[in-house]
């Protein structure tokens, strides 16, 4: 960078490795809304440098409100809390963590479609509630092993999610932006068709504007009353009023959810539903991979103050 004199800003609560390594530049911190306003009007020409979360971002009002911020430093894969078009009309960096947490998020998807297609979850709360023994066996489910799973974006963690379910004996399909000339896998030219397809749907495509409500009403009827639907993706990308509708009126036989619209905020229709796995967002929610993800962007982060580039861009630095 031309001038190495700007502050780097903390924007939402950062894992404690990243942190460690952003106090080593005497960082600022975004306060609550209730004294933004006045912490800005002090602070906001000094920034240069974010650092935030997937879940926290830069969004539009606040990237607008720092009219000499460079870069900003994201820990996670997920760009979509932050204005990326306003970062690249700007010339703003952008960087993420991608690669590290393909492993555990490809685990989550894995663990949530053995759980919506075997009810393991249901049935531990069965037995919890003492229900075995006063009202017999537990429901069947259906079978893993054979089974038809359409991947919905087949980039790093949706290729991770297929090579773990082949074991199983399961066969693999899927849809993405582009055909994926290094698989034999069979592609689909839309959702909807891979959906109507397929006895499992797996959502593993990136959020941000083009991919919202991506998995509509339709797409949820195509997979129909014996479907399963599972998201590691992103809330944004299901219609989730549709789904809530189609798992209460058997309109989708389950789902395995590690994502929603409005986190933390899961719909009270959705919690009390008996055929859904909810879980609070923690695909990549391990010790190794946060720590790893924290050196990623740590790493971006000093090599964009010593320089002015990014290890990881999504949006390149104006230099």
């Amino acid at each position: 960078m031309s001038d190495h004199n700007g502050r780097v800003l903390v924007v939402g609560a950062l894992p404690p490795w990243l942190q460690a390594a952003v106090n080593e530049h005497d960082p600022l911190v975004l306060p609550g809304e209730g004294e933004r306003d006045a912490f800005l009007a002090q602070h906001a020409e000094s920034v240069h440098v974010a650092v935030t979360t997937a879940f926290a971002g830069v969004g539009s009002e606040l990237m607008a409100a720092l009219p000499n911020l460079r870069a900003v430093i994201n820990f996670g894969t997920g760009c979509d809390s932050t204005d990326l078009a306003q970062a690249e009309r700007r010339g703003i960096g952008v960087s993420n963590t991608p690669d590290v947490l393909t492993d555990c998020v490809a685990d989550t998807a894995v663990a949530l479609l053995l759980d919506a297609m075997r009810g393991f979850a249901a049935s531990d709360r069965y037995v919890r509630q003492g229900r075995w023994e006063t009202e017999g066996p537990f429901r069947l489910t259906r079978k893993v092993g054979g089974s038809l799973v359409g991947i919905l974006g087949l980039g790093r963690i949706g290729r991770a999610v297929a090579a773990r379910l082949e074991p199983f004996g399961c066969r693999i399909a899927y849809h993405s932006r582009r055909r994926a000339d290094d698989v034999d896998y069979p592609y689909y030219d839309s959702p909807a068709t891979l959906a109507e397809a397929v006895d499992v749907l797996v959502v593993a495509v990136t959020g941000g504007p083009e991919t919202v409500n991506l998995v509509d009403r339709s797409v949820l009827e195509a997979l129909g009353p014996r479907g399963y639907l599972v998201n590691v993706s992103r809330g944004s990308v299901v219609d989730e009023d549709a789904l809530v509708e189609l798992l209460a009126t058997g309109g989708l036989a389950g789902a395995g959810l590690d994502v929603y619209v409005d986190e933390p905020h899961v719909p009270q229709r959705l919690r009390e539903l008996d055929n859904v796995m909810l879980l609070p967002h923690v695909g990549s929610g391990t010790v190794e991979t946060r720590k790893a993800m924290s050196d990623v962007a740590a790493r971006n982060l000093e090599q964009f103050l010593r320089d002015g580039t990014l290890v990881d861009p999504v949006v390149e630095p104006r230099r």
